[in-house]
C-alpha cells in the first residue's frame, strides 16, 4: 500500500444549510462550514501571477499530515514535535502564536510514513478536540489551551495498531463527540503487528463521549476502524450517522448509538484503505476506494439501502477510485482525484447518477480539492496549485502557482512534498500545507483588513 492517508481526509460533521452564499465563514473542521469541502465565500482572486496571491504568513511544522481549523480569528494546527503531539493556536491574520498545548506520544509507523497526527482539530463552542495518531482523544479550552479531559482510546478499548495509525477526526453531534475506535478483545492483543486479517471487534467501532466531561455516552459495532471519518446526514427527517469503516459503510443512530444497517465495501487486499468520507446528496450516499472495488452509489433510508450503481471490477472502467482525498459533489457531478498513486491517478469529473466520466486531466499525480465561488482550488501532492472552473464540460484552468518552487529570496522549495491536505478557506484567507509548513494567502482581496 505504498501511499495513503486519510487524515487529510479528516473533517468535522456539522449540519448546515447550504442556502445563499455568505461573505465570510469560519472553518471549524476539514470539510468546512457546509461539511462537504465547499466554501460559501465569494469574490476570489482569479489571477495568481506575479505575486498577486499575497502571502500573509507561514508556520513551520515538524511532523504531521492534517491541516488546521479556523474560528473567531484564530487558526488551530495539530502537529508532532519530538515526543509530543502539539495543538498550536495562532492569530489567523498574522500567524502569531497565542498558545500551544503538548501531550506525550509514542507512535511509530509500520511503513515509514511520518509519525505525526493525521487528523485536523475540530472546534465546538469554546472547546477544541484533537484525535492523535496513537488514539488519544483530547478536549482543550479554546481560549488558553487548558486540557479539560483526555482518553487514551487505543489502550482503553484494546485497539490493535492499524497500518497507518489513527486518522479519524472527531465528529461533533449535539452534546457529544463521536469517533471511530475499533478495539479488539484481550485475546487479539497477542497477535503479531500487522496481522489485521485475524483481528475481530469488541463493540467499539463507533464510540461517543459527552463533550462536557468526556464520559462515555455509547459504543456500537464490531467493525474495525478505517482512515475515514463519520458524517451525520438528515435522511427521511431523521439524523443518520454514516461511517465508512474498514469493512464497509455503517449506518447508525447518532442519538441512541444503535446500528441501523451495513453495506460491505472493501478491497480483498489486506493492506488497503477506506479513507474518503461518505458523500451525501439528499437520500443518496456515494463511497469510494482505490485498491480494487472503486465506487458505489446507494439510495438510503434509516432502515435499509438500495444499490443504484457500482463500479465494475476492471480498474480501467471504474468511474472514481478515491484514495485519501474526498471528492466533491457539485450539482449533478462529482469532481475528484481517481487512482491509487503515480502514474495511476488523474483529476476527473463524473456524473453522479450513473458514474459516467465527463472529463479527465491525465496529469498522473494525486490531488486534493476545495470548491469556492464557481471554481475548484486544486493542490497536487508536489505543491503545484491551480484554480479551475467547476465545469462538467471540460477541464478549464484559470490560473496557477507552483508552491513546490522557491519563493522570494529562498532557494528551498516553498512547500515540500507530500502536500496531502486539502486547502482551507476562512474569512478570505486560503490555507495550504506541505510537509514543512502551513502557508496563509489572501485569496479574497475585499476581505483583507
Amino acid at each position: 500500500m505504498r501511499s495513503f492517508i486519510a487524515w487529510t481526509i479528516c473533517w468535522l460533521v456539522v449540519l448546515v444549510s447550504t442556502g445563499g452564499p455568505l461573505a465570510a465563514a469560519d472553518w471549524l473542521s476539514f470539510l468546512g462550514p457546509t461539511a462537504n469541502g465547499k466554501s460559501t465565500e465569494t469574490g476570489i482572486l482569479t489571477d495568481w501571477s506575479d505575486g498577486k496571491l499575497k502571502l500573509l504568513w507561514t508556520l513551520d511544522l515538524d511532523t504531521s499530515y492534517g491541516i488546521g481549523a479556523v474560528d473567531q480569528g484564530r487558526y488551530f494546527q495539530f502537529d508532532r514535535v519530538g515526543d509530543v503531539e502539539r495543538l498550536i493556536c495562532l492569530d489567523a491574520a498574522s500567524g502569531r502564536e497565542i498558545w500551544h498545548a503538548d501531550q506525550p506520544v509514542a507512535y511509530r509507523d509500520m511503513y515509514g510514513y511520518n509519525n505525526g497526527p493525521r487528523s485536523s482539530p475540530v472546534i465546538a463552542g469554546n472547546r477544541v478536540f484533537t484525535y492523535g495518531v496513537a488514539g488519544r482523544l483530547s478536549c482543550f479550552d479554546k481560549t488558553d489551551g487548558k486540557l479539560l479531559w483526555t482518553h487514551s482510546l487505543n489502550e482503553e478499548f484494546g485497539v490493535i495498531q492499524n497500518f497507518f495509525g489513527v486518522s479519524c477526526c472527531p465528529v461533533i453531534y449535539k452534546d457529544m463527540v463521536i469517533v471511530m475506535v475499533g478495539g479488539s478483545p484481550a485475546a487479539d492483543q497477542r497477535l503479531p503487528l500487522g496481522a489485521l486479517d485475524r483481528v475481530i471487534g469488541n463493540n467499539s467501532g463507533i464510540v461517543a463521549f459527552r463533550q462536557s466531561d468526556g464520559k462515555l455516552a455509547y459504543q456500537l459495532s464490531d467493525e474495525l476502524a478505517s482512515y475515514s471519518t463519520p458524517v451525520i446526514a438528515k435522511i427521511d427527517g431523521q439524523d443518520v450517522g454514516l461511517a465508512f469503516m474498514r469493512g464497509g459503510l455503517l449506518a447508525f443512530d447518532p442519538n441512541k448509538g444503535e446500528e441501523l444497517w451495513h453495506f460491505p465495501w472493501r478491497s480483498p487486499r489486506l493492506e488497503s484503505v477506506n479513507a474518503a468520507l461518505p458523500i451525501v446528496r439528499g437520500d443518496q450516499v456515494l463511497i469510494s476506494e482505490c485498491y480494487d472495488v472503486g465506487s458505489a452509489l446507494l439510495k438510503v433510508t434509516p432502515r435499509d439501502y438500495e444499490l443504484l450503481w457500482k463500479d465494475p471490477r476492471s480498474r480501467r472502467a471504474q468511474a472514481m477510485r478515491a484514495h485519501w482525498a474526498t471528492p466533491i459533489q457539485h450539482g449533478d457531478y462529482l469532481f475528484g482525484c481517481s487512482g491509487r498513486n503515480e502514474p495511476d491517478s488523474d483529476l476527473r469529473c463524473i456524473r453522479w447518477s450513473d458514474g459516467e466520466v465527463m472529463w479527465t486531466k491525465p496529469n498522473r499525480i494525486r490531488t486534493s480539492l476545495l470548491w469556492i465561488d464557481g471554481h475548484f482550488v486544486v493542490l497536487d501532492e508536489r505543491g503545484h496549485m491551480e484554480l479551475i472552473k467547476d465545469s462538467s464540460d471540460s477541464y478549464q484552468p484559470v490560473t496557477e502557482i507552483d508552491l513546490s518552487e522557491a519563493l522570494g529570496d529562498s532557494e528551498a522549495p516553498f512547500l515540500r512534498s507530500p502536500c496531502w491536505a486539502a486547502p482551507v478557506v476562512a474569512n478570505g484567507r486560503l490555507y495550504v500545507r506541505g510537509a514543512n509548513r502551513v502557508a496563509c494567502f489572501q485569496l479574497i482581496p475585499s476581505a483583507a483588513k
